[in-house]
């Protein structure tokens, strides 16, 4: 292993196989600079030998869809910090068995194996966990959220715990830890590369697009006439490679770190629905660790929500390339992928198409159901609200943080 080769698959996994899937996990997360052979099998070396060095309390399977050693700087959702910190802050009476590229559970069924108790703690997007946990379609109302600062400071909020996550415990055996915050577009095929940067949401009419897990986006979908078709986002990137479907609506770290950049043209920046790729726990375990390791696992979560608030936005424009001009060495300006934003007329106008604000009607079965489920809270209008609570155009490095359990 002498070899100064850059990481690749095989790579990763032969020093997995002398040091361990986690140790060697978190040694790509840290390494400084390029991913080599030398230098990460140098970093799961000292990071094996420190986490052998003490007997853990207690031992967490941590199961992270889609995540693995080739987008760990694409998208900072924070998984393998987070897991990190939680041995460290615990001095090793948390281990954490972490186990990522689909290899234990993917992004529609780690929300149910966490339920089941086969994993402990998962990451996938709320909006694919929302077919097993229906609760988590809360966050996906039509232009409920009006930019990634708004969802920060929601998800930071102590009105999260009685909107978002009391119900997700007592419904659904989920402690809700941290996220990230994106939020949705349309990411289109090569049908659109020789076509004209699109201005409106008129331009998209009629094309055929990948939809989540999530049900409240395929109402918005629908109502702006964008044909949701539902697709496993495993078999996405073949759906758009063979122009089975037009795009696929996603947000535009998710299309960098799934390898879609070079089988699209062009990223519309709709914004029209919450990407938010989550880190949660089976509550029931959460709920037995002893007090002090509660605790831990509090402040990790609150520490790795400012993690993506600072190094996911950073990651957009540097790594990702979600701007106008992606930079010539961003996922997007490699594989010519165009960044279109929409006038402020224009997401207005989508947002008359489709928001409960303006189309209450194909909304209302779901908000009856969600209130109920919440114990009688309007929790759009109640997350609505909060949303608008801060700036418009409000940077989401400058949201504060808040420990959102603790009374404000």
């Amino acid at each position: 292993m002498a070899n100064d080769n850059t990481l690749d698959r095989r790579g990763f996994l032969r020093i997995a196989s002398r040091y361990g899937l986690t140790s060697t996990a978190f040694a790509a997360a840290t390494v400084a600079g390029p991913l080599t052979l030398s230098s990460v099998a140098h970093a799961a070396s000292k990071n094996a030998d420190a986490r052998a060095a003490s007997t853990p309390l207690v031992t967490l399977k941590f199961g992270a869809s889609g995540f693995n050693e080739n987008n760990l700087k694409i998208q900072e959702s924070g998984q393998l910090w987070f897991a990190q910190q939680l041995e460290q802050r615990s001095n090793g009476a948390m281990k954490i068995e972490f186990i990522g590229s689909n290899a234990i559970c993917n992004q529609l069924d780690c929300v149910k194996k966490t339920q089941q108790g086969i994993v402990d703690l998962y990451s996938a997007s709320t909006q694919n966990s929302a077919g097993s946990a229906p609760y988590y379609n809360v966050l996906d109302f039509a232009y409920m959220f009006p930019s990634r600062a708004a969802q920060h400071h929601f998800f930071y909020h102590p009105k999260s715990e009685k909107l978002l996550r009391e119900p997700l415990r007592k419904l659904h055996n989920i402690q809700f830890l941290y996220t990230h915050c994106e939020l949705r577009g349309i990411m289109l095929g090569k049908k659109f590369a020789d076509k004209p940067l699109v201005t409106s949401i008129d331009e998209l009419a009629g094309t055929k697009n990948r939809v989540t897990g999530t049900q409240l986006g395929r109402i918005a979908m629908q109502l702006m006439n964008l044909n949701p078709i539902p697709l496993a986002w495993e078999e996405t990137l073949d759906g758009l490679k063979q122009g089975l479907i037009d795009g696929a609506e996603t947000w535009m770290g998710a299309a960098a770190y799934a390898n879609m950049s070079p089988v699209l043209s062009q990223a519309v920046d709709l914004k029209f629905f919450c990407g938010t790729e989550h880190t949660a726990m089976n509550n029931k375990t959460f709920e037995k660790l002893p007090s002090t390791l509660r605790d831990i696992v509090m402040e990790t979560a609150y520490d790795a929500q400012q993690y993506t608030q600072r190094e996911q936005e950073r990651a957009l424009i540097e790594v990702v390339g979600a701007a106008p001009n992606p930079g010539p060495n961003t996922e997007f300006g490699k594989n010519g992928v165009r960044v279109a934003t929409l006038s402020d007329a224009e997401i207005l106008k989508a947002e008359k198409m489709c928001s409960p604000e303006y189309q209450p009607k194909p909304w209302e079965e779901w908000r009856e159901r969600l209130n109920k489920m919440s114990g009688g809270q309007d929790v759009y209008k109640e997350i609505y609200a909060i949303a608008r609570e801060i700036p418009k155009d409000m940077a989401a490095t400058d949201v504060k943080p808040r420990r959102w359990w603790q009374s404000a």
